[in-house]
C-alpha cells in the first residue's frame, strides 16, 4: 500500500508539470545545411507575416515548417565557417507562434531570444572565435497534460536531433559541437548524444527533467554538464522511473554526477540563458572549448 501511494504521488507530481501523457507519433523533419536558407526563406515569405517579416530581415533557417505546432531551426553566425557550434533545444510547450515572443509572451522564454542571448555572450567571451548557435525547435515538444509524453516526444525530438548532428558532422568535421537542452530539451539532447557523431564533446542540461540515462558516466565519450538553481520548480519533480512514467535523476541531482555550472542570478525555471547570469557565461565558456575542470566558476 505505501509503494501504490507512494507511486499514486509521483503520477500526480509529474502531470502538475505536463509530463506524463504520450503524444500522438509525426514524422521528424530534418534540417540540412546552409543551401536550405534561401528554401526556407522562400517558405517563410509564402507563409506570410510574422514569417515573412523574419526573411526580410535576414534571418537564417534550416528548416521552417508552420504546420500544426510547427518547426524552425534558427542559424546564428556563420555555420559554414564555425569551428564551435551550440545547439540550444528547448522543453514543454515550445511551438512555433512562440519561437520569438516566448511561451505566455515572456520573451526571455523564446527558443530565438535565448539563442541569440547565447551567441552575443559568445562573441563578447572570444571576439576572434568562429562560432555558430542554432535554435533547434526540430521536434514537437508536450504541450499539456493531454499531450505531454513520458519519452516518446523526447525519442522521436533526438532521432531528428541526430540528423542534423550527422550533417553538421559530415559538413564541418573539424568543428565541435555542444548540445544544451531546456528542462524537456535536456533529455532530448541526452538521448541524441547517445549516438552522435565524435564532434559532440559536450552535453549541457539548464533545469534538464531527466537525461535517460541514470548517471553522467554512462554518456561515454561526452561530458554532462548541469545547472538546477535553488528556486526552480524542476526540484520538485520526484526522481521515479516506472515504464512509461519518468525520466529518472534529473542532471541537476548530484547523485547524478554531472559537472555543476553556476546558477547565480538565475531565477525559476526560464532564467538560466538570461543576461548577467553566472549560467551563460558558464555555458559560453563551455561552447568555447576552454572548460577542463570538473567545475565552471561558482556553482551557487
Amino acid at each position: 500500500m505505501r509503494r501504490r501511494g507512494a507511486s499514486r504521488v509521483a503520477l500526480a507530481a509529474l502531470l502538475g508539470v505536463n509530463l506524463v501523457l504520450p503524444t500522438r507519433p509525426e514524422p521528424v523533419a530534418a534540417a540540412g545545411f546552409v543551401e536550405a536558407y534561401p528554401v526556407m526563406a522562400a517558405a517563410m515569405c509564402t507563409a506570410g507575416p510574422p514569417y515573412a517579416d523574419w526573411a526580410a530581415d535576414g534571418r537564417r533557417f534550416l528548416l521552417f515548417d508552420p504546420r500544426g505546432d510547427g518547426r524552425a531551426v534558427e542559424v546564428l553566425g556563420d555555420l559554414a565557417g564555425a569551428d564551435r557550434i551550440a545547439v540550444l533545444v528547448p522543453g514543454v510547450g515550445s511551438t512555433l507562434a512562440d519561437f520569438d515572443r516566448g511561451l505566455g509572451g515572456v520573451a526571455h522564454r523564446a527558443p530565438a531570444v535565448q539563442a541569440g542571448q547565447l551567441y552575443r555572450e559568445l562573441r563578447a567571451t572570444d571576439p576572434t572565435a568562429r562560432v555558430a548557435v542554432l535554435a533547434w525547435l526540430g521536434y514537437d515538444p508536450p504541450d499539456g497534460v493531454l499531450t505531454a509524453a513520458g519519452g516518446v516526444s523526447a525519442r522521436r525530438g533526438a532521432a531528428g536531433l541526430a540528423l542534423l548532428l550527422r550533417e553538421l558532422a559530415a559538413r564541418s568535421p573539424a568543428a565541435t559541437i555542444t548540445l544544451v537542452g531546456h528542462s524537456y530539451g535536456a533529455l532530448v539532447v541526452s538521448l541524441a548524444a547517445t549516438e552522435a557523431p565524435a564532434q559532440v564533446r559536450d552535453v549541457v542540461s539548464l533545469g534538464g527533467i531527466g537525461a535517460g540515462v541514470q548517471r553522467a558516466g554512462d554518456l561515454r565519450g561526452r561530458r554532462f554538464w548541469a545547472a538546477e538553481a535553488p528556486t526552480d520548480w524542476i526540484r520538485r519533480v520526484p526522481p521515479v522511473r516506472l515504464p512509461g512514467l519518468g525520466f529518472g535523476r534529473r542532471p541537476g541531482d548530484p547523485a547524478f554526477g554531472a559537472r555543476q555550472l553556476p546558477v547565480g542570478g538565475v531565477a525559476g525555471h526560464d532564467g538560466y540563458l538570461a543576461p548577467g547570469s553566472s549560467t551563460l557565461g558558464a555555458v559560453a565558456v563551455v561552447v568555447l572549448g576552454a572548460a577542463e575542470t570538473e567545475r565552471v566558476g561558482d556553482a551557487r
